[in-house]
C-alpha cells in the first residue's frame, strides 16, 4: 500500500504532468480562466485518465501482449481515450449543459490531450500492474486538477489587479505558470522519503 501512495504523491506533485512534464498545456492554459470551469475540466480529466489507465493496462496485459501485437498500443489507447471522452461529453451535455457549454472545444480536446495518452504509455513503459496503473492515473489526474485550479485562482485574482499593458493576457499567464512550475520543483524531495 505504501508504494501505491508513493505513486500518487510522485505523479501528482513531484512529476506533475503539466508543471514538470509539460503535457496538457493547451487545456491547462485555455480553460484556466475561472475556478469552476477549471475544476469541471479537471474532474473530467480525472475520470478519463483514471479509467483509461485501468482499461489500457488490461488491454495491454491481456490482449496485446498475448497476441504479440504490442506495436498497436498507441492506436488502441487512443481509441479507449476517445470512447471515454465521448461518454464524459454525453454525460455533461445531459446533466450540466452550463458546464458543457463553458468547457466548449476543450472537452472533446481531452481526446487529443497528450497527458492522457502519456499516462497510459508511461504505465506500460514502467511495467505497472493494474493497481499501480490506476493509482498512477489517479495521481496524475489529481496533479492536473490541482495545477489547473491553482492557475485559475491566480488568474481570477490577476484580473482584479493593475497589470502593465505589455504583461496583460498570455504573458502574465505564462509567467504565473512558470512560477508554479518552479514552486512544484520543491516537492522533489518527497520522492526520496
Amino acid at each position: 500500500m505504501k508504494s501505491l501512495i508513493m505513486i500518487i504523491i510522485t505523479t501528482a506533485l513531484v512529476n506533475n504532468v503539466v508543471l514538470s512534464q509539460f503535457l496538457g498545456i493547451c487545456s491547462f492554459l485555455g480553460v484556466s480562466k475561472q475556478v469552476k470551469t477549471s475544476a469541471s475540466l479537471g474532474g473530467a480529466v480525472t475520470f478519463v485518465i483514471t479509467i483509461s489507465s485501468a482499461v489500457a493496462s488490461l488491454l495491454y496485459d491481456y490482449v496485446l501482449v498475448p497476441l504479440d501485437i504490442t506495436y498497436l498500443k498507441t492506436i488502441v489507447f487512443i481509441l479507449v481515450i476517445a470512447a471515454l471522452v465521448q461518454m464524459v461529453e454525453m454525460f455533461l451535455k445531459k446533466t450540466s449543459p452550463s458546464i458543457y457549454k463553458a468547457l466548449g472545444i476543450f472537452l472533446p480536446l481531452i481526446t487529443t490531450n497528450c497527458a492522457v495518452l502519456g499516462v497510459a504509455l508511461t504505465n506500460v513503459q514502467n511495467e505497472y500492474t493494474l493497481a499501480e496503473s490506476v493509482f498512477a492515473g489517479l495521481g496524475t489526474s489529481l496533479g492536473f486538477l490541482v495545477a489547473i485550479v491553482l492557475l485559475a485562482g491566480i488568474r481570477e485574482r490577476i484580473d482584479e489587479e493593475a497589470i502593465p499593458a505589455p504583461f496583460r493576457g498570455a504573458p502574465i499567464v505564462l509567467l504565473c505558470a512558470a512560477l508554479m512550475a518552479i514552486a512544484f520543483m520543491g516537492f522533489g524531495g518527497l520522492a526520496l522519503s
